[in-house]
């Protein structure tokens, strides 16, 4: 009986429609399960730091990791959002706000991010530096916050240049 079980499911799986289902479900269940990582990194000496990607467009319910690959300092993954450290409103009205806290060399920090729109975030330390990015959840509507507020006075020049063009980021879905 096993023999034949076996063969009838060989036989499936070596048909067209076999091979599209088994890729399909391998596809989905990769895509669900693996967070999507961005670096953080630095120079040796520290004088340069940065997110890798900067940019990146992802689908609502995916989880994204933050990674300090940087053997030299430590990083935070920060929302800006009211609610951690008065800083302005750049993600999604009504969505979560997120503070890694400190990550020393190897550690990771993890967000799952369901509403459609612009997240902006910054490392705490590294802010001035310009250590920012951006991701993009779905498709984000004409009036996201993030996308308003460009020329915010109360970030750095540094800081508003870091952050990677919104409309670059949905056309190559990543930016480093």
């Amino acid at each position: 009986m096993s023999t034949l079980i076996d063969t009838r499911r060989r036989t499936f799986l070596q048909t067209g429609a076999g091979m599209i289902l088994l890729a399909l479900a391998r596809g989905r269940s990769a895509h669900a399960a693996d967070p999507i990582e961005i670096a953080m990194q630095g120079t040796p000496t520290g004088a340069r730091v940065w997110f890798r990607p900067r940019g990146l467009l992802i689908q609502p319910g995916q989880t994204v990791r933050w990674t300090n690959h940087d053997a030299g300092n430590s990083h935070t993954a920060t929302a800006y959002h009211p609610s951690n450290h008065g800083k302005p409103l750049r993600i999604p009205r009504g969505a979560a706000p997120w503070d890694s806290g400190y990550l020393m060399p190897g550690e990771s920090y993890e967000v799952t991010l369901t509403t459609p729109g612009v997240y902006d975030y910054y490392c705490v330390p590294h802010e001035f530096a310009g250590m920012v990015g951006r991701i993009v959840v779905g498709e984000p509507d004409a009036d996201a916050q993030a996308l308003r507020q460009e020329s915010d006075p109360k970030l750095s020049a540094a800081t508003r240049e870091g952050f990677p063009d919104t409309a670059l980021i949905l056309k190559d879905h990543r930016v480093d």
